[in-house]
């Protein structure tokens, strides 16, 4: 076997600038919109994705500034990206296609590993992820599993709203049977952040 085999080439790719929420402590809000400003950027085009997907062996949709699945072309490229064997990662927070959407994404790369950020329980994770419809993204979370080969992961921010829930939480992510993975975060706005929260949960 030839050592190229072996090489695994990664890349986290922002390949939008879309995303339908308002998270505080976003760059998107912070730098850009709180001060009336247009998140800059565009969607990246199928040429230069044909590209990508034929050197990288590995590629993360985990946007900085955008949520991934706002791609116009997003189903077509993870598809794609099974196609020329390509493993993918996707992490996805905002909730806003339509439920049928997301069974049909799954389907086109049921190997994709998927995370879902739900930050709290689904009741209470809009608090910082402003217009996230949790319940739903929850919804689609415990059914994905139907349908992905890999276990997809709730992804848990921790704040001050929500500390005393991750018990709970990791509970219910093991009952519809999904990973759970606490981040703890350092991208506070100061000493008075009011979604920072106690100091075990600080890195």
């Amino acid at each position: 076997m030839s050592w190229k085999a072996f090489i695994r080439r990664g890349v986290n790719l922002d390949g939008t600038f879309r995303c339908t929420l308002m998270c505080p402590n976003c760059p998107r809000q912070f730098v850009f919109t709180d001060f009336g400003k247009k998140v800059p950027g565009k969607d990246i085009d199928m040429k230069s994705f044909k590209k990508i997907i034929k050197y990288f062996t590995e590629i993360n949709f985990e946007g900085q500034y955008s949520d991934p699945v706002h791609h116009p072309k997003f189903i077509e490229m993870i598809q794609m990206c099974l196609g020329n064997n390509v493993r993918v990662e996707v992490q996805h927070a905002s909730a806003a296609k339509p439920y049928d959407w997301y069974i049909k994404a799954f389907k086109a790369n049921p190997k994709a590993h998927w995370r879902f950020s739900i930050d709290g329980l689904p009741s209470n994770s809009h608090i910082y992820r402003i217009h996230q419809d949790a319940p739903k993204l929850f919804k689609v979370m415990k059914d994905s599993v139907k349908y992905l080969e890999k276990k997809p992961l709730w992804q848990y921010i921790v704040f001050k709203y929500n500390e005393n829930n991750v018990d709970e939480a990791m509970k219910l992510a093991d009952e519809i049977g999904v990973g759970f993975y606490i981040i703890k975060s350092a991208r506070w706005m100061g000493k008075n952040d009011p979604y920072k929260p106690s100091e075990k949960w600080l890195p």
